[in-house]
């Protein structure tokens, strides 16, 4: 079946062009609206697979949408769009409850890419947090990178999954098993103190580990 996605983006030529691409690569636009506040008002009535929608639009922006929407028990999948190389509007879209974060100048073929892995549950996050992210995320002292004992399958494992890839994709990459990978990320996340696999990536991003 199709993905079907509902569009934001206060850009008439913006939207209208992503409609257009969208539909060229078989996934189904049900909504296009210009701001955060019609899309809450009218998402109810679509049967939207992904909500793609950008960062900053006038009124509502795109973050206090999502948030709107988690407060609402709304879970479509989100990803986030945005012209800005801002580790701060990453990390504040994750929090707020994005799947996904990428930038306009990216490939079509990685908004696919994005749009197919939010519909599966699973997360992207564009590579623009090469840098520490926010002051509560600060960089960390040689002395705490060194408390955290990651060997190098660990270190390789980690790599993949801030580039996004799923166990299945990396244990087809390293030729383990599926099972084998998710232990590995099991203790990735332990070791990183970190609750699930996007705040092992930002934690790592942070360390400067990945």
């Amino acid at each position: 079946m199709k993905i079907r996605v509902a569009l934001a983006d206060d850009q008439d030529l913006v939207r209208d062009a992503l409609q257009a691409l969208l539909e060229r690569m078989d996934i189904e636009v049900v909504l296009s609206v210009a701001d955060g506040a019609e899309l809450l008002e009218r998402i109810g009535a679509t049967s939207a697979d992904v909500i793609v929608s950008d960062i900053r639009m006038p009124g509502l922006d795109g973050i206090s949408m999502v948030r709107e929407l988690r407060r609402r028990g709304n879970r479509t999948p989100i990803v986030m769009l945005t012209t800005f190389e801002d580790s701060d509007l990453l990390l504040a879209a994750v929090e707020a409850g994005a799947q996904g974060f990428l930038l306009k100048g990216a490939s079509s073929e990685d908004l696919i890419a994005t749009i197919d892995r939010a519909q599966r549950g699973e997360q992207w996050l564009s590579p623009v947090a090469t840098r520490p992210i926010h002051p509560r995320l600060a960089a960390a002292t040689p002395a705490e990178v060194g408390q955290i004992d990651l060997g190098a399958r660990e270190l390789e494992i980690l790599r993949l999954l801030a580039g996004g890839y799923s166990n299945k994709e990396i244990a087809r990459s390293l030729n383990l098993a599926e099972g084998t990978v998710k232990n590995y990320v099991s203790d990735i996340l332990a070791k990183l103190g970190a609750r699930d696999r996007t705040r092992a990536v930002l934690r790592a991003i942070t360390l400067r580990l990945v």
